[in-house]
């Protein structure tokens, strides 16, 4: 459970990372209005946070086979089933139409703490880069 925890948080970290770099660096190189690169960066981050949704989704639907590892919602969810908790789970919405019984409670609380701090990590570098956006000319 720990392995497969950290697994999926240091490639969510990793892509996190890697993915704004690739942002930043892109949104220094476009031209075009002020408004373009909002949308892109957005857009960008949004994609971002939906692949880190499904890894973390995809972790939770092959845990849930195992039956040492518990369950999602009482029994094996269909993969979009985890993934719908996954983005719940990592957003802190936390409907609680679907809940983690047994060890898996571990990988579900972990997303959550990642999901927060990846989401604001996204914030921050939003608020970096529209400063950047509106002191150039």
């Amino acid at each position: 459970m720990v392995a497969v925890t950290a697994a999926a948080v240091v490639a969510c970290v990793l892509i996190h990372y890697e993915g704004l770099v690739l942002a930043s660096r892109t949104l220094a190189r476009m031209g075009g209005h002020r408004r373009v690169k909002v949308l892109y960066a957005i857009g960008w981050l949004l994609g971002l946070h939906v692949v880190e949704i499904w890894i973390f989704g995809v972790a939770l639907w092959a845990l849930a086979h195992w039956p040492e590892a518990g369950s999602v919602g009482g029994g094996i969810p269909h993969l979009f089933d985890a993934v719908y908790f996954s983005a719940v789970t990592f957003t802190t919405v936390g409907y609680g139409d679907l809940t983690p019984v047994g060890p898996i409670r571990f990988v579900s609380g972990t997303e959550a703490l990642a999901g927060f701090v990846l989401i604001a990590w996204s914030a921050s570098f939003t608020y970096l880069e529209m400063e950047r956006f509106w002191r150039s000319p």
